[in-house]
């Protein structure tokens, strides 16, 4: 896969809601009922962050709930690429960018959101082809304002700005034309999941998918 082509998938996957959860599961029991209320509450792009020894079984868990679209968050390593494919993800979402991460992703077939949060960063993306990013850490690598001063020389890159997004400042970012999407903790409380509260979950994903409509 080249990065164009990885470049062209993540923007189709960041395209079908406005928020992606970010998801931290201890427990596989979870992993199903989580997927069911958070597809049924309109948010089908999910991201299962590498965080947990649990997380590639909840990722082959997660995957076989019709109408989801499974990512890897985390992906540090090679050897993370293989094993969150192996799993059955179908995107990848990586804090940074290496060249030995993204040239795995490519081998393995596996759309990545790399992160960047610098001009330099973006601009070395850009030029290995990707055009569709993660800005990681959003809200303290200067939040919705750095991110609208990024598009201004780089117009041509797409964002999923994630870390620190809330109900609260999530709209500031989703107005900048250059951000197709955020990532977001806030629509799976860990007390919520660690509890099945299936239903309230599913309410905050209504709430986050009527975002920016």
């Amino acid at each position: 896969m080249t990065p164009q082509d990885a470049s062209k998938r993540s923007r189709a996957i960041c395209a079908l809601a406005p928020i992606i959860p970010v998801l931290v599961v201890h427990n596989v029991a979870h992993a199903r009922p989580l997927a069911e209320a958070l597809i049924a509450g309109g948010l089908p792009a999910l991201e299962v962050t590498l965080r947990t020894p649990a997380a590639l079984d909840v990722i082959r868990e997660m995957a076989k709930v019709k109408g989801g679209v499974v990512g890897a968050g985390t992906l540090i390593t090679p050897a993370d690429v293989r094993a969150a494919k192996a799993a059955g993800a179908q995107f990848g979402v990586s804090p940074g960018a290496t060249d030995e991460l993204l040239a795995a992703c490519e081998e393995e077939d596996l759309p990545l959101l790399p992160g960047a949060a610098t001009p330099t960063e973006a601009m070395r993306l850009l030029a290995r082809g990707y055009d569709m990013m993660k800005f990681f850490p959003a809200e303290s690598s200067g939040g919705a304002p750095a991110l609208k001063a990024l598009g201004a020389p780089l117009p041509q890159i797409g964002f999923c700005p994630t870390g620190g997004v809330t109900p609260e400042n999530a709209m500031d970012y989703l107005r900048l034309p250059n951000v197709l999407c955020a990532g977001g903790s806030w629509v799976a409380p860990g007390d919520f999941v660690s509890n099945g509260k299936w239903d309230e979950i599913e309410e905050l994903a209504k709430s986050a998918s009527r975002l920016g409509r």
